[in-house]
């Protein structure tokens, strides 16, 4: 019965911190610092994303968004987080471990972007060795799993640098940026 809902029970998940990012679970106070980073880096996004709905960065979308995060976590389907400096000032992207799967899998697929004055600094690649930790001290997952287009060189770069290994090739994976594109594969284990 422990995998039927989430560890947290109402509680927020923990917020990780190495040297040089912490991560935490997003709240209606971080809305001012994503509206700004997420519109300045919206062309730097856009081709790695699917296509943003109109209404995406207005406050009203924010709080459904937050809404929806905490039944995701409260129902243990999805965990997201945003990425900070390590002091916690300043937003520099975000990361979401979704699709979790209990039972026999143990696995869920982690998703992440970062804002374009932050990129290729170590951000991401703190976030995501932290939010690995998570997955497997904290949620007991076995697998987590990982996708990108096969020209996003940075995001194969990333996956590599954090013991992700490459398993193959997905055909019209995700709709990004409009099409339906094929991605590259790739999965860590907790052992």
């Amino acid at each position: 019965m422990a995998f039927l809902r989430s560890p947290f029970a109402g509680d927020p998940p923990p917020s990780l911190r190495d040297g040089h990012a912490l991560i935490r679970v997003p709240d209606m106070g971080d809305y001012e610092q994503w509206s700004a980073l997420r519109a300045q880096s919206r062309d730097f996004l856009m081709p790695w994303e699917p296509i943003w709905p109109t209404n995406d960065l207005t406050r009203t979308a924010f709080r459904s968004r937050i809404r929806q995060y905490w039944r995701d976590i409260d129902e243990d389907v999805a965990y997201p987080y945003f990425i900070y400096t390590a002091d916690g000032a300043q937003l520099v992207g975000a990361l979401t471990l979704s699709n979790v799967r209990r039972g026999v899998a143990q696995t869920a697929t982690l998703g992440y972007w970062i804002g374009e004055p932050h990129a290729r600094k170590g951000y991401m690649t703190s976030a995501v060795r932290l939010m690995c930790e998570f997955a497997f001290r904290h949620l007991g997952l076995h697998r987590v799993e990982a996708a990108c287009l096969p020209h996003n060189t940075a995001s194969v770069g990333l996956l590599q640098k954090c013991s992700f290994e490459h398993e193959g090739l997905a055909r019209g994976y995700l709709k990004i940026a409009g099409e339906w594109r094929d991605h590259l594969l790739f999965a860590r284990l907790s052992d």
